[in-house]
């Protein structure tokens, strides 16, 4: 029996996960669940980074000093493209900025371009051009002479921020370093040359380790603050939750493909070798690293983040509704007939005014109760899937039978079944916790309990239930 705890971080909350692994299965627990919720500033939108290593080291509390349990690893996962600096002394010298933050615009995107081309990025990196990229938001930084860039030693993604405060170790995990737009996987190395030309100084690149390095062990301080066993090991584990939750398929074969499914809907194949040529470019796909090496050739759409936007600003409103309550008012409403760009949508605040106001700018009265606007934005998400699935077909040159839906919103029937109408294809939904569950089993990976992700994937098969959804 070996026990692992998984800390994943989403954009809207954040859980520890106790693994057990035992017999070839794996069981989950939750021990801890909190917010993630940003800090709106004069100066811009934070994380709020050190609320969050407070929420992570009372994970470590429970398991040490509450249950007495014994860790043979730790490992986080988070969001991807987002940093922190860290000064000649080791320390943060800025609040780490939110992805969502007004100055990752697509004007910093424009004048990047006019510097490198949009040819020459894609072709050294293969990622899909977004505002929010890594690449944009140091480029933006540089254009406003930010000081924090000019005393910055090192730069840390964020899972590499709390694996740094929970070992001392300044690594980058090359899933999180991939989503960048400034790693190139086929040389598998930065692209330096590319920060050179922006002026962006990149000697504070941290080393890249592989997904599963064992990193060290947690810092004293941490050890008898958690009651932990001080040579409790810290992995770098999938550190891209997308990375961590596609380990986690339940899937064998060529045949298939997945959407994690979440704040972001993040919809691909997995491949061995990058697909980075001009149709790839023209069609705005992106190439990052998965467990084991392997590519997710994929395509980010804004996700489930405009219904979260929605209940947000209906509970603002006085209008309280759970989740569950708005996919069964969704359920019960009919079909919108129309349907919206999820991708349109990305910036906070006043999502129904928001929607609205796109549908009558198109000539189309726009929903006006919850379960209408909640049936828009799903059935607009299963439409932007079928063109995504169109595409990805055309990229890999092959057919994909079976679409496998994971992460939270894998549990949104009404989503699922119009996937599966939309595409045309069987969709398989489940474990709604693969990001923890491929979390812990990539740690296993670097433990040498398990041999690959082969092997994760069998016993994720074993441990979890699936649902089947077939189009009609």
């Amino acid at each position: 029996m070996n026990r692992f705890l998984a800390i994943d971080l989403g954009a809207e909350s954040g859980r520890a996960m106790l693994g057990t692994l035992d017999g070839g299965m794996l069981a989950l627990e939750e021990l801890h669940r909190f917010p993630n919720t940003p800090v709106q500033l004069p100066t811009g939108l934070y994380w709020d980074t050190l609320r969050l290593f407070q929420e992570i080291r009372h994970a470590l509390a429970i398991c040490g000093r509450e249950r007495k349990i014994e860790l043979d690893g730790i490992g986080i996962d988070t969001w991807g493209v987002d940093f922190a600096l860290l000064g000649a002394d080791g320390a943060l010298v800025d609040n780490p900025r939110h992805y969502r933050d007004p100055r990752n615009s697509q004007i910093t995107l424009e004048r990047t371009f006019a510097l490198a081309p949009r040819e020459e990025i894609f072709a050294e990196t293969g990622i899909q051009f977004m505002p929010i990229n890594t690449l944009y938001q140091l480029h933006a930084m540089k254009l406003a002479q930010s000081p924090a860039l000019g005393m910055a030693k090192t730069l840390l993604f964020t899972p590499d921020l709390f694996n740094y405060w929970l070992t001392g170790i300044m690594r980058a995990e090359v899933s999180i370093a991939s989503t960048s737009q400034f790693y190139n996987p086929a040389k598998k190395d930065w692209a330096k040359g590319l920060l050179r030309r922006l002026g962006i100084a990149e000697p504070m690149l941290p080393e890249i380790v592989p997904s599963g390095t064992r990193l060290g062990t947690l810092l004293p301080e941490v050890a008898e603050a958690s009651g932990l066993a001080a040579d409790t090991p810290v992995f770098a584990t999938a550190s891209h939750d997308t990375a961590s939750a596609v380990a986690a398929v339940p899937a064998d074969g060529a045949d298939w493909g997945y959407i994690s499914s979440g704040t972001w809907s993040l919809m691909g194949v997995e491949l061995e070798t990058p697909v980075i040529n001009d149709r790839s470019l023209a069609l705005n796909f992106t190439n990052e690293v998965g467990a084991g090496g392997t590519i997710r050739l994929l395509k980010n759409i804004a996700g489930l983040w405009l219904l979260q936007e929605c209940r947000r600003a209906w509970a603002i409103a006085g209008c309280e509704y759970s989740y569950a309550e708005l996919a069964g008012l969704a359920a019960g409403a009919p079909s919108c007939g129309m349907t919206i760009d999820p991708d349109s949508f990305t910036q906070p605040g006043h999502m129904p005014e928001r929607i609205a106001e796109h549908c009558r700018a198109q000539g189309r009265n726009p929903p006006e109760q919850p379960g209408s606007m909640v049936r828009l934005i799903l059935e607009s998400l299963a439409a932007s899937y079928r063109k995504v699935l169109e595409n990805l077909e055309a990229l890999i040159g092959r057919r994909i039978t079976r679409i496998h839906i994971v992460g939270g919103g894998s549990r949104n029937e009404l989503l699922n079944l119009l996937t599966a109408n939309a595409t045309g294809r069987t969709v398989i939904a489940g474990p709604a916790e693969a990001t923890a569950a491929g979390n812990i089993l990539v740690q296993a990976m670097g433990a040498g309990i398990i041999s690959g992700v082969s092997d994760a994937r069998e016993i994720v098969k074993r441990s979890f239930p699936i649902q089947v959804y077939e189009p009609r």
